[in-house]
């Protein structure tokens, strides 16, 4: 009986963690052993692997967690950090409890104010729930022809008006860093956001050749718009999308989420993922307008000094962060740049 597993919390993989994680149909891209160990040796974060055997050995479930350490927010644990996927995998439903569980109780011995499963599912057990957040995805056709069609000839303009501005399109691995480095980081302090630091996606490019890469729209000579793609299975997901001020009204934001769909279907893409958003906000309006459907994620919660709230509001709504993401917008681009990545590996995005 595989409820009967026995469980285990390790701080490094085994290895036959890869190989569950990518013939498991619940796995995520992010629930591969890789994706925590960057968290480990870009930022120094602990890293969790809780695993459940049954009685030959065999793995039948396991859910990642990492550990961090704030400043501002204190000593929290997330499933996974810095994604939108993770949460337990496992074939059985009270393993996938037992595992939650195992995995608070280590948050709990190390101190951890509190541990967060970022799922995609109902989950038995008596954990805060957290639903203010959704991910969008499209599902594709088999050409890009058939989704143009589709989309729609007041998208078709748009797209069209930033393709008068004779803009072109790169796409590639960690030879594009810099340019997609240089508008990621203008949009993320735009946002009031601290910026990861470079050899964050570096470290990523360097790891997961395969099945990620950058696109890059330049305008006047310049990047202008720039994205992160990441491919598992048949599903293409955006992480991490930006272009310019300046740039967004000749389209160029249209243009080039354009290309990412067109390169997804190439890659023989089912489904495409526009990552998550707060409802109604104004990314969620505009990964709607391409007819994206909203999905809903089930963020569970092990809390140390329970809040006794249905739904536990997020920590980037405490007043503290408001105000700082307030100030981080009004700095000039090269601080926030020099001191956004000391940081950002400590914040729960």
């Amino acid at each position: 009986m595989v409820s009967a597993a026995e469980l285990a919390v390790r701080e490094t993989a085994p290895p036959d963690w890869d190989a569950f994680a990518e013939q498991h149909p619940q796995a995520s891209l992010y629930h591969l052993s890789g994706w925590s160990e960057l968290a480990r040796e870009v930022f120094g974060h602990r890293t969790l692997f809780v695993e459940a055997r049954d009685p030959t050995g065999a793995l039948r479930g396991i859910l990642p967690v990492i550990q961090q350490r704030s400043w501002l927010l204190g000593n929290f644990a997330t499933s996974v950090a810095f994604f939108n996927y993770g949460g337990a995998v496992t074939d059985d439903a009270l393993v996938a409890e037992r595992m939650m569980c195992r995995a608070a109780e280590a948050a709990e011995a190390l101190g951890c104010r509190y541990l967060e499963f970022r799922d995609v599912q109902p989950r038995r057990g008596n954990w805060s729930l957290r639903t203010d957040k959704i991910t969008l995805q499209l599902e594709l056709p088999d050409t890009f022809e058939a989704l143009a069609k589709r989309l729609g000839a007041k998208l078709r303009s748009q797209v069209k008006r930033a393709e008068r501005e004779a803009v072109q399109c790169r796409r590639g691995g960690a030879e594009l860093l810099d340019d997609f480095y240089a508008v990621f980081a203008e949009n993320m302090r735009d946002l009031g956001t601290p910026v990861y630091p470079k050899r964050f996606f570096r470290a990523i490019l360097e790891r997961f050749p395969s099945c990620c890469e950058l696109m890059i729209i330049d305008w006047r000579g310049a990047a202008a718009a720039a994205a992160f793609l990441a491919f598992w299975r048949d599903r293409a997901e955006v992480p991490w999308a930006s272009c310019r001020a300046q740039a967004k009204p000749m389209g160029l934001n249209m243009k080039l989420y354009w290309e990412l769909l067109a390169r997804s279907i190439e890659r023989g893409c089912a489904r495409f993922d526009f990552g998550r958003s707060s409802i109604d906000s104004g990314t969620y309006r505009f990964k709607r307008q391409w007819g994206a459907e909203p999905l809903p994620l089930y963020w569970y919660r092990w809390e140390r000094h329970p809040r006794g709230a249905a739904e536990p509001q997020g920590e980037e709504k405490g007043r503290a962060l408001q105000l700082a993401t307030s100030v981080w917008q009004r700095l000039p681009l090269s601080l926030a740049n020099t001191f956004g990545p000391f940081i950002s590996g400590a914040l729960p995005w």
